[in-house]
This record gives C-alpha cells, structure tokens and sequence, in this order.
C-alpha cells in the first residue's frame, strides 16, 4: 500500500521480503530476460523467440499472449512488464510489410529503455530442424565475435555489448573442461549479423587434452541490421557505474606484468653504512695507537706472482 509521501510500505511479512528483493543492492544478481510477442508476428518469429526462450531459460520469462508494442514508438508498455517482471532485458519479436520477421534485443536501466536493436530474420534455422541434442537447462555459452566491425564500428560496437549482456549466462568463479558444451557465435560481415549455435564436442586425443569439436545445434539466424535507439554517451556511463562498497580498493605500489605476476615495491630509509653491523674478527679490531690498521702492523696482500 502507498503511503501519503509515495513509499511503499509493506503490511505483511511476504511483502515485506517482496521489497527487500526488489531494493538495489551492492552486487547484482543474475539478469532476467522477458520475452515478448507483439500483436502482428509470424510463423518464425513465434518460433525464433522460442528458441531464444530455450537457451535463456531459467533466466528468462516467455509472454504468450500478443501485446499491441511499439518500442520505438513509445515504450511506456516494456517499461511496464520490465518492472513488473522485475527483467532488465528484453527480446521483442513483431512482423508487417515493411519490417517482416524483426526482432528487437534491448536491456532496461532503472526500469527505463537504455539502448535496443532491431534485427530482421533474412535466414533462419530452428532447434526442431537440427535432429541433435540441446545442452542441458541453464548452461553458461562461450560467446564468440568475429568480424572487423564489432572492433572500428560504433553501433556494432554497442550491439556486442547488448549481446554479450543478453547471452552471458550466470557468473562463475570457475569452469571445469566439462562444463564448456556451448558456444553462440556470432559474425559481422557486409551490414548483416550471421549467429551459430554449437555444442561442444570432447574427444579422445591420445593425450589429456581432448580434441574439441563443433556440432551445429541451432538456431541459426542470419540478421540484417535495422533500426537502433542508442542511450547518450552521458547516461550509458551512469548506467556503468559501479558503488564505492563494489570498487576493489587499489593497493599502492603494486604492479603486475604481462605474465601476470605480482610485484611488490618497498619504500626503506636511507641507510648509513658506517654504522652498519658486521661480522666481528680479532683480527681487524683496532687497538690503541694503530693508525692504519692492518697494514700499519705489517700485513700485506699481494697476488699470486708475488708482485
């Protein structure tokens, strides 16, 4: 219930836990996709989304119902599901005579539009049409992108980071050999987006390494691009900022080198040798009257010549 300064106030325990969930919190968990139809869309577009829904799931929520969006119109409505669903990406699929079998992958920053894409289906490959087996539930892909564009062009610069946000999986402290069945490539060549599913193959090699080999999984899709709504250059760094708890403290004097390693710099006062303690020997004290030591009492060093 709303209270007369607009905070929400919780009545009951579950609602209460309902909020906490909601609140920001220091270190973000993992990104829920929603995945919707809009009212005009085709055969593969409702397909296409299937698909995506399979290699998303857990994480993500699949919308069955057709719902008349216009993102790039007005966005009030994602803005709408995103909060309710509490999602902070979104996979919109809608097709008509001018944009046939489109879909736009975009992502929210504080339940507002950040930046989405519009891609158009020119070829697409479905998960039914590969007789092959699927990866398990909730694997985490190896994400691959090839092509000069994803490295010099704005835009497809801005497009790899929407994918690799939208298809990265949970975050993990490591990954064991097995643990590697999956990889979603994707190429930039010519205006248009070419993106593979593969299934990681380990074969036997005659050693402890195996021999690894790609199997087509699908979907395959073949994208042209469309239109884009990117966020300014302002906000897209707020969106990338990080709190102060999350920022790991820089610790001074320490470097690493190219292999890794760390280095370690000490800071010491200046020493003064004269008064640095060294090994006692009878015969170099000095007694009273001697004024230059060892050779003032006769001792002499000379090398093996005699010289």
């Amino acid at each position: 219930m709303a209270h007369r300064d607009g905070i929400v106030k919780a009545k009951t325990r579950r609602s209460k836990r309902f909020l906490q969930s909601r609140e920001p919190k220091l270190t973000e968990g993992q990104k829920s996709s929603m995945i919707i139809r809009g009212g005009n869309s085709s055969e593969t577009v409702s397909q296409a989304l299937k698909d995506v829904y399979a290699l998303k799931k857990p994480n993500a929520v699949l919308y069955k119902r057709k719902n008349m969006v216009r993102p790039f119109d007005d966005s009030t409505a994602l803005e709408f599901f995103s909060k309710k669903s509490d999602c902070s990406l979104f996979l919109f699929g809608s097709h008509n005579k001018k944009r046939p079998n489109n879909l736009i992958f975009g992502r929210m920053f504080d339940f507002h539009v950040l930046d989405m894409f519009e891609l158009g289906i020119e070829r697409f490959v479905s998960l039914r049409d590969v007789k092959t087996d699927t990866c398990p539930e909730g694997t985490k892909p190896l994400l691959v992108f090839a092509g000069e564009l994803f490295e010099t062009d704005r835009e497809h610069q801005r497009l790899r980071n929407l994918l690799t946000d939208f298809f990265c999986g949970p975050r993990v402290s490591a990954v064991r050999l097995a643990g590697l069945e999956h990889v979603l490539h994707f190429t930039a060549l010519e205006g248009k987006i070419y993106m593979r599913s593969y299934k990681v193959l380990l074969k036997k090699s005659g050693c402890r390494t195996p021999r690894i080999q790609l199997q087509d999984m699908g979907p395959s899709f073949d994208f042209v691009m469309r239109r884009n709504h990117m966020a300014s250059d302002d906000l897209y760094k707020t969106a990338h900022r990080q709190p102060r708890g999350v920022k790991p403290k820089k610790k001074k004097n320490i470097s690493h080198d190219a292999f890794g390693t760390r280095l370690g710099r000490l800071h010491m006062q200046k020493q003064d040798l004269d008064k640095l303690q060294t090994r006692k020997m009878k015969g170099l004290r000095k007694r009273r009257g001697d004024r230059g030591g060892a050779a003032a009492r006769g001792f002499f060093f000379t090398d093996s010549s005699g010289f």
